[in-house]
């Protein structure tokens, strides 16, 4: 890199960093700019005269401008250096000469905060600002519930943490903001952030942040490890997380890092890594500081799940139900080691709302079996050759005319090739007839050699069907031929599911079942409106579903020998009438534990509520049982729920 292109990425990444901090617009996802600080840092290793005193690796941050008043920090607060590999790490503790004795735990992806303690009381927040000056934003820390208001220690001590959003209060928070018509948070970081820096301080109430302490500023305690500075610190009262080692060597930072790498998609927050902290602090102290951070702690980073890329194209997805899915073809990029080309756009409303274009900047972000979905346009990086999205006029399968409905655009031919291939797939799916063998690729297949063309064409499929089809020997024939036999002895309510009816799902298809077993689909609409849990939406589908195909539900009854399950229910055990919570990793299936609650007469709810009697909790349980320990709902593990349901 010459001079001159070295003083261009200065540039840049000042932009970006103001961008960040000063407006919490970001212009580059953290992975792209992390890459450019690194490459500014290679450079300055090897022209240590050329440093630009300009350059964002010389500072902490820039210069504050808020709507809140400055406040000043007792001790600094530093920024962590980065590592993101094993080498890398390794490096780092050579450079610390350090190789024991290392406090472990996660690095949440939230807002730094430093909470100031007087004779055990708080008496201010601030952000973390440029580390020296933060930003006074102490009505809105009162109404963080699990930051304690009073503490049993009474000298003056700066107490220092992560400001986060659970997952799932993210969602909630985003679809509420979606509902306004407002502009979506792009991640739970930027939420917890801009939660913090609410001028309305009912706002930051009710965005449920959580306070996971990670250190000190100032304070005159006597510890003489790290890992006391911690206990002493939650024993005040404040949150811990379960994840937290005592590491005696490299090799055992190494494995907790993949240990804690494996837990990131089950935690209830964002993690974004690992910090890894010299435990003994008399060597802390020894080691001292660089011009921007400690050199006695660092953050190991995870691969990152949200990338830059660009929006090359859109393709048009039709499903069962004829509503088209706008997907964004993008230029692939490496997302956590998966190869990412696409990403959904849910519908053209979504579209609108984040008006994306071809060609755009795009941040995307990919978290576990989640589809990979676009989080922010990077409107200012544009370059004048973008191009409108437009609505379809035309089904991208059947060239009929579309129906637009506003936010959902359907094609309305029932004979359309992707609506009926993707009815057959969800028809046979585990959760409906659960006809083994019988995948998404053999649909595709027998459906290309007009072997099934109807949901009903499927019980009629015999073996010379198979025959000359390629990968179809005897004996796999012969076994999905009897898979679709078994299939012929099915639950009622698994039938109702498999029709693939608007709006109703398992639980629905269940209560239809049970409260007019066969001649479900003969009622009325009042009938149907008053089965509980159900409303209106769900009863004008059944409505106008029911009254078009009642003679082709009658057929089928013909193919299928179905049953109705009928629950026997104990209304004298001791959880008859509770509702009950299932969280975490159990030894059996949710399925098999809620089929139990309820023949004992109980209910199993997705949703943690006041109305809640019981958390049942597995291994790595999230968001759903701190909830429940804050409204002082009983929270029960496996061992516990066996006890209870033998009484």
């Amino acid at each position: 890199m010459k001079k001159e292109e070295y003083l261009e990425k200065v540039a840049l990444a000042n932009l970006w960093m103001r961008a960040y901090y000063e407006k919490d617009e970001p212009l580059a996802s953290d992975e792209e700019y992390d890459a450019l600080i690194r490459e500014l840092r290679a450079f300055e290793e090897q022209n240590k005269d050329e440093i630009s005193k300009d350059s964002p690796t010389q500072k902490i941050a820039p210069t504050i401008q808020s709507e809140f008043k400055k406040i000043a920090h007792l001790k600094r607060m530093w920024s962590m250096e980065d590592v993101f590999d094993e080498s890398e790490f390794r490096a780092w503790a050579k450079r610390a000469k350090c190789e024991k004795n290392f406090f472990i735990e996660p690095k949440f992806d939230g807002a730094s905060l430093n909470l100031l303690y007087e004779n055990g009381k708080l008496v201010s927040g601030a952000t973390r600002g440029d580390g020296e000056v933060g930003e006074d934003i102490t009505l809105n820390v009162f109404e963080i519930e699990n930051i304690p208001k009073n503490i049993a220690y009474k000298e003056r001590i700066e107490i220092r943490g992560e400001v986060v959003i659970l997952k799932d209060d993210f969602e909630k928070i985003n679809e509420k903001r979606a509902l306004l018509n407002q502009s979506l948070f792009a991640n739970p970081r930027n939420a917890a952030s801009g939660s913090l820096r609410q001028l309305d301080t009912s706002i930051t109430k009710e965005r449920n942040l959580k306070f996971y302490p990670w250190g000190l500023g100032e304070n005159t305690l006597n510890f003489t490890k790290h890992s006391e500075v911690m206990q002493f610190i939650r024993e005040l009262g404040f949150l811990k997380d379960d994840f937290v080692r005592l590491c005696v060597n490299l090799d055992e930072v190494l494995k907790a890092y993949d240990e804690l790498l494996a837990l990131r998609e089950k935690k209830p927050m964002m993690m974004d890594g690992m910090v890894v902290r010299i435990d003994d602090l008399a060597l802390c102290e020894e080691l001292g500081y660089t011009v921007k951070f400690p050199k006695f702690m660092a953050a190991f980073k995870f691969p990152a799940l949200e990338k830059t890329t660009r929006l090359i194209g859109v393709n048009l997805q039709v499903g069962r139900s004829g509503v088209i899915t706008p997907v964004a073809v993008l230029e692939p990029v490496n997302l956590d080691g998966v190869v990412v080309k696409s990403a959904t756009l849910h519908n053209f409303d979504e579209i609108a709302r984040l008006d994306v274009k071809i060609n755009d900047f795009v941040s995307v972000i990919r978290s576990g079996d989640v589809i990979p979905k676009i989080t922010k346009v990077f409107k200012e990086r544009r370059e004048g050759l973008e191009m409108e999205i437009s609505r379809p006029k035309l089904c991208p399968t059947c060239q009929s005319e579309l129906l637009d409905e506003g936010t959902l655009i359907k094609c309305q031919n029932i004979d359309c090739e992707d609506r009926l291939v993707n009815s057959i797939i969800h028809f046979v799916s585990k959760k409906c007839l659960n006809i083994d063998g019988l995948g998404e690729n053999i649909v595709e297949l027998l459906y290309k050699h007009k072997k099934i063309t109807t949901l009903e064409s499927i019980f009629h499929l015999k073996f010379n069907d198979f025959e000359g089809l390629e990968g179809f020997k005897e004996k796999k024939i012969n076994n999905l031929l009897n898979a679709i036999e078994q299939a012929r002895e099915c639950e009622l309510f698994r039938f109702i599911t498999a029709l693939g009816i608007e709006h109703i799902g398992e639980v629905a298809a269940k209560k239809l079942s049970l409260s007019f077993g066969k001649e479900w689909h003969k009622q009325s609409f009042e009938a149907y409106a008053n089965l509980e849990g159900f409303g209106e939406q769900m009863a004008l589908s059944l409505c106008e579903f029911t009254r078009v195909n009642r003679t082709r539900i009658d057929e089928f009854y013909k193919l299928l020998n179905l049953k109705i399950e009928k629950l026997e229910i104990k209304s004298d055990g001791v959880i008859f009438g509770k509702t009950f919570v299932i969280t975490g990793t159990l030894s059996r299936s949710r399925d098999e534990f809620k089929a139990l609650i309820e023949k004992l007469g109980g209910k199993v709810s997705g949703s943690v509520s006041k109305k809640t009697d019981y958390v049942l909790f597995g291994e790595e349980a999230g968001s759903k049982l701190i909830k429940a320990k804050e409204l002082e709902i009983k929270c029960i593990d496996e061992s516990a729920f066996n006890e209870l349901v033998k009484e």
